[in-house]
């Protein structure tokens, strides 16, 4: 069996690209390690240690058997970054080498042989998430993990999602359609497919573990609070695949994230 590192910004940031990877493999008998680069409490509201305990809960769910927080600071999606609150580091303003460092040294502690990451733009742009590609790809190769899988979606899914919503007059007048030309990837640079329709409860359960982001009345993040209300058959639809760029993958498009790492002599 192998292990498989997942690395988030932010607790919750595992629901909805790559959770259900995470559960199959879990379920299949391979470890499963979460590393989470920031607490999640961008403007020092005081729900750090909530956000964690809900990381954990999550993980819980997932079978991660071994969840890492590096201790940054969230850097927020605002226009402005907020000053490094005393004593630690907005992940953004983090150095790569310093920050990679302390993401190689799980990845060799647990000799991986998988990270999973986030694309170049950070699925939809999260400076954080951003930075989760840049530091993934420097500790993969500090640590010598044989493969690295960005966790993406493929754009074009999303222009039809927009175009079918626009239809019903579900988005606000002000959205920018022509903005979706810069967020997340291709379908064409999708080298991994994998099916995790059986594990889309499982994936529903750890989005509703983050409470205080879907709570309603919270003021948090109304994407996610809206993904459980979807019915179940619709959510279950919508999530039945998750996607990965592997930079060195050549051939079909895979779908199982461990396979050819037999052949790879590991």
């Amino acid at each position: 069996m192998s292990t498989l590192v997942a690395f988030h910004a932010h607790p919750d940031d595992e629901c909805l690209l790559n959770a259900g990877t995470m559960a199959r493999a879990a379920a299949r008998g391979h470890r499963v390690v979460m590393v989470i680069a920031t607490d999640g409490d961008p403007g020092g509201e005081g729900q750090a240690g909530r956000r964690l305990i809900e990381a954990r809960e999550s993980a819980r769910l997932l079978g991660v058997a071994r969840l890492e927080h590096l201790g940054y600071a969230d850097s927020g999606l605002g226009p402005e970054t907020y000053p490094d609150p005393p004593g630690r580091t907005r992940f953004v303003r983090a150095p790569i080498e310093e920050a990679a460092r302390r993401l190689a040294a799980i990845l060799r502690e647990e000799r991986a042989e998988m990270l999973l990451s986030h694309d170049p733009h950070g699925g939809y742009g999260h400076r954080d998430h951003v930075r989760v590609h840049e530091v993934g790809g420097r500790a993969a190769e500090l640590a010598g993990t044989p493969r690295v899988l960005e966790a993406t979606v493929p754009r074009e899914a999303i222009r039809r999602a927009v175009d079918l919503a626009s239809r019903f007059r579900l988005l606000p007048s002000e959205f920018d359609r022509a903005g979706i030309d810069g967020i997340y990837s291709a379908r064409s640079e999708i080298t991994h497919r994998i099916p995790v329709g059986r594990y889309a409860a499982v994936k529903r359960a750890s989005l509703r573990a983050h409470a205080s982001q879907t709570a309603a009345g919270t003021g948090a993040d109304r994407t996610l609070a809206a993904l459980l209300r979807m019915p179940r058959p619709v959510y279950d639809l919508v999530f039945r695949w998750e996607w990965f760029i592997d930079r060195h993958h050549r051939g079909a498009v895979a779908r199982d994230v461990f396979g050819g790492l037999d052949r790879e002599g590991l």
